[in-house]
């Protein structure tokens, strides 16, 4: 009997699981230096995880948005019908996106993880640090300082920068790169300037642009559809590349289930679960946060899409578990067209507009966790020094609108939530380098964020296949 491949996922997820607490709790338990054995088995899960397989899905990206785009475009009847899907198809996304961040915010002033016992102790490790940099300070000037002095602010700032880039260099070097940029910079930078870009370049960049791409191929659908018969040719040729990668999304799920399992194993091996011990109350509410928000997304799916929780999961599990062990929805991507349109039957009209648009712009589960989280760091850090406000229905507003706004600029790959979340943070006044706090827990909530990404972008491709049923089954293909 053939074992049916979202079985051999789920097999290769708890494999991987039990492989990486395994060489996890060896490396501890060899000391400070680790054991050339061990990082020989993480470099080999490395390759054959995260580089390899992933690899290969980030490789076919590009020419899948730019393929499944003219084809969906070009396999409408008319430009009226392209207006149509695309109108449902934005309204749904801003919906759902401003009702993730909505949930994430009621979750999080619910539950408070800030001002739990052990957010608080982290508080007063602060309060201490501050106290001693302050003392630091005013021994180099030679007199005592106000609360608000701005060289006072000043030295805290470059010394506790100094202090988060140590943790993780890479990733705040990130933060750091962001910090300065507001909302307009945002829009001009991440929206305006990649959908103008050269198509070839577009292409080309790694990771892909994906505006720029889905703009192009938008502009060259439609200019198809007024060339008419002499534009068949080109029409032919993208509906063909477009079955050629979905051809090759199957015969790189073959080897799915083995490269999960390495990207598991890595996951934890060098995580380990001693990370939530500090952050659990932050974990758990990021993960509730979600959790309501998918219970909200299954029943639009069920009410307006049509389409039962039991029938949803059987024809999005594999797109569903790879989004959640690579926590990228573009790497995604071929898995989640190939899911839709065959297990769910979702015109692919509709799914080779909607799914490449969802996965550069519609990051339900980004908006909610960078809602979370700066609230969550404004409850420990809040009315500090460097902090110098509370918590208020001004700044909640400022977190929500500025949450939903930077989930459109966030790239559809590993960690792109935590360089948005610099412009969520830089509106209310939150520094920056209080943002490393979460790095630890950041791989492990991707997972989930990601996940939820990935529905979002399938359960809108059904509800606007429902609405569009009727009209779709009676054009030509």
């Amino acid at each position: 009997m053939k074992i049916k491949l979202h079985n051999l996922i789920f097999v290769g997820m708890i494999l991987g699981v039990v492989i990486g607490l395994t060489l996890h709790y060896l490396d501890k338990a060899a000391g400070a230096e680790t054991p050339k054995w061990i990082a020989s088995s993480l470099w080999v899960l490395d390759l054959c995880g995260p580089v390899i397989f992933m690899g290969a899905l980030k490789m076919i990206i590009a020419p899948l948005i730019l393929a499944s785009i003219v084809a969906g475009v070009t396999s409408l009847p008319n430009i009226k019908e392209l207006g149509a899907i695309g109108w449902k198809t934005l309204v749904y996304y801003a919906c759902t996106t401003g009702i993730a961040v909505a949930i994430g915010l009621v979750f999080v002033l619910v539950i408070r993880p800030g001002k739990q016992s052990a957010a608080q102790t982290i508080r007063a490790e602060r309060e201490i640090e501050i106290a001693e940099l302050r003392a630091d300070y005013e021994r180099q000037q030679g007199n005592a300082t106000s609360e608000n002095d701005s060289g006072l602010l000043a030295f805290i700032a470059q010394q506790s920068g100094d202090r988060s880039a140590s943790h993780d260099a890479a990733k705040f070097a990130k933060l750091a790169g962001a910090k300065d940029r507001t909302p307009g910079d945002m829009f001009r930078d991440d929206i305006v300037k990649p959908l103008l870009m050269n198509p070839f370049e577009s292409v080309s960049n790694s990771p892909p642009n994906s505006l720029g791409i889905i703009f192009f191929a938008l502009l060259l659908g439609i200019a198809c559809m007024f060339v008419g018969e002499p534009a068949q040719p080109v029409i032919h040729f993208f509906r063909s590349l477009n079955e050629v990668i979905l051809k090759i999304t199957h015969w790189l799920m073959a080897v799915a289930p083995f490269a999960i399992m390495c990207i598991m194993a890595k996951l934890v091996a060098e995580n380990g679960p001693e990370i939530f011990q500090t952050l659990g109350w932050y974990c758990a509410t990021v993960i509730l946060g979600i959790a309501a928000h998918v219970f909200f997304l299954v029943c639009v799916c069920k009410f307006v899409g049509g389409v039962g929780p039991i029938a949803l999961w059987k024809g999005l599990r594999e797109a569903w578990m790879i989004a959640f062990t690579t926590r990228s929805s573009a790497a995604t991507l071929p898995v989640t067209i190939a899911n839709v349109t065959e297990n769910l039957k979702v015109s692919p009209k509709v799914a080779n507009f909607s799914l490449p648009l969802g996965a550069t712009m519609n990051m339900d589960g980004t908006a909610l966790y960078e809602g979370v989280a700066v609230i969550f760091l404004i409850q420990i850090y809040g009315g500090l020094v460097d902090v110098p406000f509370e918590l208020t229905m001004g700044v909640t507003l400022v977190i929500f609108v500025t949450a939903v706004l930077a989930s459109v600029g966030a790239a559809a790959v590993p960690d792109a939530g935590l360089v948005t979340m610099v412009l969520v943070a830089a509106a209310v006044g939150l520094p920056i380098y209080y943002i490393p706090l979460i790095f630890a827990v950041d791989a492990f909530l991707d997972m989930f964020r990601t996940s939820t990404n990935v529905l979002g972008d399938a359960i809108g491709a059904i509800v606007v296949n429902r609405l569009e049923g009727r009209r779709l089954e009676a054009a030509p293909a």
